[in-house]
């Protein structure tokens, strides 16, 4: 009999719960059913911003937010299984990704005995609401193992979207973005590229008070200042090499605020533009860099559906074939969640869920701590 899986997933762009319901069947194919998005409330999004920064009683907000992104959780995974018609019982497991407030991973200033991540939504609250026993805490282990943490979903990618004809390049546009060269020997690589979404939601946040630029039009009508641009990529990150992994301790607002200190006079969509180019260009030249010039490239999450991302992308990757996960099998907004609800399967059935060759970990282990029903 085929298991079911739910896959919560909550990004640095915080635009939302992913919440999706797969099976496995005994051949261990998976196969996307059911998904739905829930909204994060405003005050409960504005404390997670408070925490991805230093501030005043952190424990007391960190604690009190842990519960409340728990119980929102839980409240998505059970409109899931109401959306599907399923019952809970039917479900096997949740795998909670939970909400990331801080990602230290070991680097050249930081060793691997002080590096760290944090990711909250309360396991404990989410099993005892849901009746579902809940995998949760994915990334620490990799990080107690010497590893990033960062990126997972590389393993998934192998899993499910590997092909030994070809090789394959995943890319994931989330508030950061990274990708996956899925090679047709069966050797797997991957790192965080450096911002996603995430410096390009800010900015026209701050400016015309949107979550998001919709389809990219507002960058599109904009000019980029190649002046601007070049700034930006200078920062280091672009520099090393993987595995590496960052997040908004890295790359925020105020990143922007500084440089356009020295910058005083560029339009506000010029910004939205030079932004947008940063995007793409330091994605581009990762996968310029990793991969012959005709490997695919399969776009997912959610700057999947930025239009003018997407159009400059392919721009940029003339030889290449740009395509979405679509393609493959699952839609590229619902990549992240399926994946997690994978890496739940994994835990539960002793399996590691990580790469090694990715995160730098010392070896495959066992991702993940379970909070039965």
């Amino acid at each position: 009999m085929d298991l079911k899986y739910i896959g919560l997933m909550s990004g640095t762009s915080l635009d939302g719960i992913d919440a999706a319901l797969i099976s496995v069947d005994a051949n261990d194919n998976v196969i996307f059913e059911h998904s739905i998005s829930a909204q994060l409330p405003a005050e409960l999004k504005a404390d997670i911003l408070q925490l991805c920064a230093a501030s005043h009683d952190e424990i007391e907000l960190l604690g009190r937010t842990d519960r409340e992104i728990g119980r929102v959780f839980a409240n998505a995974a059970l409109q899931l299984c109401k959306s599907a018609n399923i019952k809970t019982t039917d479900i096997n497991a949740i795998g909670s990704h939970g909400q990331t407030v801080r990602h230290r991973p070991p680097n050249a200033e930081r060793h691997h005995n002080h590096a760290f991540t944090l990711q909250i939504g309360d396991p404990n609250t989410i099993a005892e609401l849901c009746g579902i026993t809940t995998v949760a805490d994915f990334r620490r282990r990799d990080i107690a193992a010497a590893g990033q943490g960062a990126p997972l979903v590389p393993a998934f990618h192998a899993a499910v979207f590997a092909s030994n004809t070809e090789d394959r390049i995943i890319l994931n546009i989330g508030g950061m973005a990274n990708i996956t060269l899925l090679k047709q020997n069966g050797d797997v690589t991957g790192f965080d590229t450096g911002p996603g979404n995430v410096l390009m939601d800010g900015w026209i946040n701050a400016c015309l008070q949107q979550d998001f630029d919709r389809d990219g039009n507002w960058a599109a009508s904009g000019q980029v200042n190649t002046t601007l641009l070049e700034h930006f990529l200078q920062t280091a990150y672009y520099a090393q090499t993987g595995p590496k992994s960052t997040g908004r301790e890295q790359f925020n607002m105020r990143i922007v605020e500084s440089a356009l200190a020295h910058f005083p006079a560029i339009a506000p969509e010029d910004v939205q533009a030079t932004l947008l180019e940063l995007t793409a260009r330091s994605i581009c030249d990762a996968i310029e860099k990793s991969s012959g010039s005709n490997t695919p490239v399969f776009i997912c999450g959610g700057g999947s559906a930025n239009l003018a991302l997407r159009k400059r992308i392919s721009a940029l990757l003339p030889s290449r074939k740009v395509s979405d996960t679509q393609e493959l099998g699952i839609p590229p907004d619902w990549v992240e969640a399926v994946a997690f609800a994978w890496l739940a399967k994994q835990t539960l059935n002793n399996l590691p869920g990580n790469i090694a060759a990715v995160t730098g970990a010392d070896g495959p282990r066992i991702l993940g701590a379970i909070y039965p029903a």
